[in-house]
């Protein structure tokens, strides 16, 4: 994908938590394709709800360091801060478009990053709020999005860290 492609929180947790073994594939994918195009981006946001999310809430934790070490990988995507333009984006976003708070910091951080796609199973599959379009990674498949958004001519980062490998 040549465009910027923000990930949400509970695509991280599925990649990590096996639980369910479709949408665990299909979040690697996902993965395995924003790491190799270099297009991945995220905020601190979407990381403190990963490593929240994975050491306290699925059926079966994964440690604490080993957690630690997926969000520093991540920190590769240079994750977007929740800083003061990006707090004031969101409540432009929760006045226009009725969305929960925390939602609307989602779509501020990726608006501030200037993504066009936004993958997220929390918001609604297909609903535009600016420039940026929440896809569920669960019903668009990597090929979909790559005939949509193009093939990215080179990666943009060095090379996958460890931690993020399966």
């Amino acid at each position: 994908m040549t465009e910027l492609c923000f990930v949400d929180a509970n695509v991280f947790v599925y990649w990590r938590d096996p639980a369910d073994t479709a949408k665990h594939a299909r979040a690697g994918e996902w993965l395995d394709q924003l790491w190799s195009s270099g297009t991945g981006r995220t905020s601190t946001q979407a990381l403190s709800e990963f490593y929240t999310t994975i050491t306290r809430k699925v059926a079966h934790p994964i440690p604490r360091h080993e957690a630690w070490d997926h969000v520093a990988s991540l920190l590769a995507w240079r994750p977007q801060a929740i800083d003061t333009p990006v707090l004031e984006g969101a409540r432009r976003v929760e006045d226009r478009y009725r969305l929960h708070w925390w939602d609307s910091l989602i779509v501020a951080a990726a608006e501030a990053q200037h993504c066009v796609l936004l993958l997220s199973e929390g918001l609604q599959d297909g609903a535009v709020y600016g420039a940026v379009t929440v896809r569920d990674p669960f019903r668009l498949t990597v090929a979909e999005a790559i005939a949509t958004y193009g093939e990215a001519p080179k990666p943009r980062y060095r090379r996958r860290p460890s931690a993020m490998r399966a």
